[in-house]
């Protein structure tokens, strides 16, 4: 088993590969982002310890463009104690576990042995309605040839409608699935969010892809529609 550590603390670094090679791993180190990235996308690793402050390319960013680039090596990443917001953009940008420092070595080596048990996550599939391209790894839009540039939350809203292609799917349902329990406003907030998707992916193409089902929802039909 082939580990690749990214740890731009050379200390902190040395004590993670010595403790990993006493587990029987082999281990390479990158002391930042950069050297993290192309060590990730030549070698054909089982694993990833991945810190989030690097010098040149922050954690986050690597583990964005790793997976961007095809790259489905599990990754354990090291978050500040209690960050909270660190653990989640860890989680969003493609990152599979994580702990936080400090942390002790048999923890991190029982989460590390878990993740490889798992193996290599599955790319999520890339949703085609008509000639409109929704990647969820990427999270990219593209209708055509054309990137259209969406918010995170814009892009939720669609994935998710996208998954129901061909179904009906109410206002409540799309708050429930892309807000959180937190939110208290009005239920008619999709329907900006909706408004706002029409006008990127649909008008500038003439193409209709989210029809309003009166009373009901939405709906996205999965061969996509050409206005007339």
């Amino acid at each position: 088993m082939r580990i690749l550590v990214v740890e731009d603390d050379r200390r902190l670094a040395e004590l993670l590969r010595r403790g990993l090679v006493g587990e029987g791993y082999a281990v390479d180190v990158a002391h930042d982002g950069r050297r993290g990235l192309e060590l990730a996308l030549e070698t054909d690793y089982d694993a990833l310890v991945l810190d989030v402050l690097l010098p040149h390319l922050n954690g986050f960013r690597l583990c964005g463009q790793m997976r961007q680039a095809g790259v489905w090596t599990p990754v354990l990443m090291l978050t500040a104690k209690d960050g909270e917001y660190d653990q989640a953009e860890g989680l969003d940008t493609g990152a599979d576990d994580y702990v936080t420092k400090p942390f002790s070595f048999i923890a991190l080596a029982a989460r590390l042995r878990a993740l490889i048990r798992r193996g290599r996550p599955q790319r999520p599939a890339v949703m085609r309605i008509g000639d409109l391209e929704i990647d969820p790894a990427a999270r990219r839009c593209r209708r055509g040839a054309i990137d259209v540039a969406l918010t995170a939350r814009e892009f939720a809203v669609l994935e998710y409608l996208a998954s129901r292609s061909g179904e009906t799917v109410s206002k409540c349902e799309v708050l429930e699935h892309v807000w959180d329990d937190r939110f208290d406003g009005d239920v008619n907030i999709v329907e900006v969010y909706v408004s706002a998707l029409r006008r990127k992916i649909d008008t500038p193409f003439q193409q209709r892809t989210i029809r309003t089902v009166r009373g009901a929802g939405y709906r996205v039909d999965g061969a996509g529609d050409t206005r007339p």
